[in-house]
């Protein structure tokens, strides 16, 4: 995979799906390949939870899942864990601010590797930017009860604070997102948005992703 230009970058962001075992009603490699028939365009393999797997059961999970994004050209993130995304070859990794940094992250993966970032205010924007990230996860825009860690709710300030402040890096709103409810997110300056539950949890899930895709078109 070469480096990612941000042009790339902004176009991945558009429709970002996040899912683990334990977000799906259906199987995971079922609400994936729904997913993607859907429409998303970038996937972030997130296993975290009090009935989260483990040990291989989670990396067999997570090489099923990567299988089935290669299969169908989307790029494969994996949370957090950074020895994982070495051991899968995974396309990138999306980080918190109390996970390891961006920069010595990017030495380990090499520079080819996408490395996403969560922010909270301009001055963790302009730490991760610095540290070499790709792109900005921002939020949670709205009441999230997908994420047990979530910071509090701010709507879409920091999206727009960032912009105004002239920051161009690509940047994917995040936190109880619907389709009923992109369009300030994007208005706001995000390339695009970030869901679990409005597509894991959604009764038919090619449609809901679908719908989200149609909501970031504004």
């Amino acid at each position: 995979m070469k480096q990612i230009s941000a042009g790339d970058m902004r176009r991945m962001l558009k429709l970002y799906f996040i899912m683990g075992s334990v977000n799906c009603r259906l199987t995971p490699a079922e609400t994936l390949t729904q997913a993607i028939a859907g429409g998303i365009t970038i996937f972030q393999f997130r296993e975290k939870g009090p009935d989260s797997l483990r040990g291989n059961a989670a990396f067999d999970l997570a090489r099923q899942l990567q299988g089935i994004c290669r299969e169908h050209g989307i790029p494969f993130i994996v949370n957090d864990d950074v020895d994982l995304a070495i051991a899968l070859d995974a396309d990138g990794i999306h980080v918190g601010q109390e996970d390891e940094p961006a920069g010595s992250i990017r030495q380990r993966l090499g520079a080819h590797k996408i490395v996403g970032v969560s922010a909270h205010s301009l001055a963790e924007a302009k730490q991760a930017i610095a540290d070499g990230a790709d792109y900005l996860g921002i939020g949670p825009v709205y009441p999230t009860s997908s994420k047990d860690d979530a910071q509090a709710v701010q709507g879409t300030l920091v999206i727009e604070q960032l912009r105004r402040s002239g920051l161009t890096i690509p940047l994917v709103g995040i936190g109880g997102i619907t389709a009923g409810n992109v369009p300030p997110v994007i208005q706001a300056g995000a390339d695009g948005v970030s869901v679990i539950s409005a597509i894991a949890a959604a009764g038919d899930i090619r449609a809901a992703a679908q719908q989200l895709l149609d909501a970031t078109i504004i």
